[in-house]
C-alpha cells in the first residue's frame, strides 16, 4: 500500500468526520475511526465517496465496523 493513498483516504476521512478528525490523527493509527467520532452516517458517506472516486464497490457484507482505520480501506481498494 502506497502512503499516497493512506494520506488520500486520510483526507477523505476527514471530510466525511466534517472536520471532527483530522487526517493526522487517522494516519497515526493510535485510535479506531470510532473512537476518532466517525459516525455510521459519517461512514457510509466515506465508503460512498470512495466508491465514486477509485470507481469500484466495497462490499461492507452489512458490517460498517470491518473499516475501522485508513489500513484496512486501503487494503479494500487493492
Amino acid at each position: 500500500m502506497t502512503e499516497d493513498l493512506r494520506v488520500r483516504l486520510a483526507g477523505m476521512i476527514a471530510d466525511a468526520s466534517g472536520g471532527v478528525i483530522s487526517p493526522d490523527e487517522v494516519l497515526a493509527g493510535r485510535h479506531t475511526l470510532s473512537a476518532l467520532g466517525l459516525t455510521s452516517l459519517a461512514r457510509i458517506s466515506l465508503i460512498d465517496t470512495i466508491e465514486d472516486v477509485f470507481g469500484l464497490e466495497i462490499d461492507l457484507s452489512g458490517d460498517l465496523s470491518s473499516f475501522e482505520d485508513v489500513d484496512t480501506l486501503a487494503a479494500a481498494l487493492k
